[in-house]
């Protein structure tokens, strides 16, 4: 009987052991530019009378910042894409201090500035949440905490971890409504 507690003594030194070898730098070096972007979103969610939080019907332990620049009762007929549509968006993407780090505007293919991309492939899910609420010919301002961008890594060397992303979108049509 008395090996049994020191048998549970060196689990816990173990796993204690393997839980500090898991911690990465990134974690301290990090912390406050968290805490800032955190802060900073939290801020603009209680702006309700700007931005709309929207939440994914997959997921509802979490939300994005919508606000909308067009009147949408004049988008209320368009068609919305699904989760498998394949959309054409034009966009620029922002750290939440106003640091750039993407456009659409850059590119010529398929079209001058459209990004095509399919809905639910190679994009952050905060993008999915966004898309899936927007109308064709909608305009918005997106605001994805990390948790639904990028999380705790980086991209590049203009989106470090735990980074706010805001992005000026426009839907502009939905190439392929629904994918088989």
């Amino acid at each position: 009987m008395k090996r049994f507690p020191v048998y549970i003594i060196s689990v816990v030194i173990a796993l204690t052991a393997l839980s500090a070898c898991l911690k990465t730098d990134d974690d301290d070096k990090y912390k406050d530019w968290r805490l800032e972007n955190e802060q900073w979103y939290n801020t603009q969610k209680l702006n309700t009378s700007y931005y709309t939080v929207v939440q994914p019907t997959w997921n509802t332990g979490v939300d994005i910042l919508m606000h909308w620049y067009n009147d949408r009762s004049l988008t209320a007929g368009n068609l919305k894409p699904l989760y498998t549509s394949t959309v054409d968006v034009k966009y620029h993407g922002a750290l939440y201090d106003g640091t750039a780090f993407d456009s659409s505007y850059l590119r010529t293919s398929p079209a001058d500035s459209i990004f095509r991309l399919q809905v639910n492939s190679n994009v952050i899910e905060g993008w999915a949440v966004a898309l899936t609420n927007m109308r064709v010919g909608d305009s918005c301002r997106v605001v994805i905490p990390y948790n639904l961008g990028y999380g705790s890594y980086s991209r590049g060397t203009v989106i470090k971890p735990y980074s706010m992303l805001v992005f000026d979108m426009k839907l502009q049509q939905i190439y392929t409504y629904e994918t088989k």
